[in-house]
């Protein structure tokens, strides 16, 4: 959970930002570990500083300050060890560590403060960019000012090129920071695509098995009730309702596995049809059984050449849309008819029963799922009244291509 409160503090004290994706520290920690990270400014530093200052003291001959020199150049080095959780106060402090070693080596004769390079980056990279240009800038104003008011002979050139030494410091380390936030940025768009496709594969697959298990299980509930009423009247009808409640899990069946196989084999094999796919040539027999559940179906008009994602939606809302009759319209007769033009598929389901309420009609599942199918092909879901009576279910698809 984000704390608010923990994130004011390490803005305070120039702590790196508490909203950085822990995918891109997951990737800077498999690149080299949190101690290798950290000890390796502080190493460089003292085995470049430190042997330049004892070169440099040993060319100066005797000079004043050189215990305090030396004492600098370890000092400097030693205070990134914190840079990690304070890097701002760290710059802060290695900024004045470095003015001081600046009198102490007489200006610009002597060698570079090197643990100021790491301080500066390693705060930019790691989010105090105000700590790091206010301390910075502020304390090589006061340097250059103390120099005049002491009195020291500082040339203009070895000015300038310091601050355009620090100026390209800065450089570097806002354009490392840039690119550490646009590789977080690139990873979170990753991260939100990739949760987008599984969701939707997630809505996909949660309406296939909705609309085979709801048409599959309402006709196996209505036939099962058929068998035990007529069980002991008509013991023939009781064995043709258990053969259809037999052939009809059977089928559900092979699409539930058709469904949970796209499931197992989509990595194996990325060729692997991503839904089962049932066609128009399919609907008489999605007709055929309900017959014994007393509801009369007529099918009528065709339609030729249509793309494979449009004849499993329109499928599909036949299926649902039949299921719907069967178990809530108390309906005898259906009529669905399947049409098409130079500029759009159609399919129109009617029934003599009850027809829609509102709520049924706004709110249910199947409902929903029957107008997505038609929404992410283009085209639309509408319902009304029959003429038959009852409701009517009218979809229609653009005719283009479709993936």
């Amino acid at each position: 959970m984000h704390d608010p409160e923990h994130s004011r503090q390490r803005a305070r004290w120039g702590r790196p930002d508490a909203n950085w994706p822990d995918e891109w520290l997951l990737h800077e920690r498999r690149r080299a570990s949190p101690r290798t990270r950290l000890l390796l400014p502080v190493v460089l530093s003292l085995l470049i500083q430190l042997p330049a200052s004892l070169f440099w003291l040993a060319t100066q001959g005797p000079t004043q300050g050189r215990a305090l020199t030396l004492l600098l150049a370890i000092l400097g080095p030693l205070a990134l060890l914190g840079a990690r959780r304070y890097p701002g106060p760290v710059v802060l402090v290695v900024s004045i560590l470095g003015s001081l070693d600046f009198f102490v080596s007489q200006g610009f004769g002597g060698p570079p403060y090197v643990a100021l390079v790491f301080a500066i980056i390693g705060a930019l990279v790691r989010g105090a960019r105000v700590w790091a240009w206010v301390s910075v800038g502020s304390v090589w104003a006061i340097t250059l000012g103390t120099g005049i008011l002491l009195g020291r002979e500082w040339h203009p050139g070895g000015v300038a090129v310091t601050t355009l030494g620090i100026l390209v410091l800065f450089g570097i380390g806002e354009s490392m920071r840039s690119r550490r936030e646009m590789l977080a940025e690139y990873r979170r768009t990753i991260a939100r695509r990739r949760q987008s496709e599984a969701q939707a594969e997630r809505v996909r697959l949660a309406r296939e098995l909705h609309d085979v298990l709801a048409h599959s299980l309402s006709q196996i509930n209505v036939q099962a009730g058929v068998g035990l009423h007529l069980m002991e009247r008509q013991p023939e009808k009781a064995a043709e309702a258990l053969a259809n409640i037999k052939n009809t899990s059977k089928t559900a069946l092979d699409e539930v596995r058709s469904v949970l196989g796209v499931l197992r084999s989509t990595d194996r094999d990325p060729d692997a049809p991503l839904l089962p796919e049932p066609d128009l040539s399919r609907l008489p027999s999605l007709i055929a059984p309900l017959a014994a559940q007393g509801l009369d179906v007529t099918l009528e008009g065709e339609i030729v050449g249509a793309p494979q994602s449009v004849q499993l939606a329109l499928y599909r809302i036949a299926q649902e849309s039949l299921t719907n009759v069967v178990r809530h319209a108390d309906a005898t007769r259906a009529v669905v008819r399947l049409a098409s033009t130079e500029s759009e598929y159609s399919i129109r389901i009617d029934d003599d029963g009850r027809g829609f309420e509102r709520d049924e009609a706004s709110e249910g599942r199947g409902i929903l799922g029957m107008s997505e199918r038609a929404e992410l092909l283009g085209g639309r879901l509408e319902i009304g009244s029959s003429q038959l009576g009852g409701s009517r279910i009218t979809a229609t698809i653009p005719v283009e291509e479709h993936p």
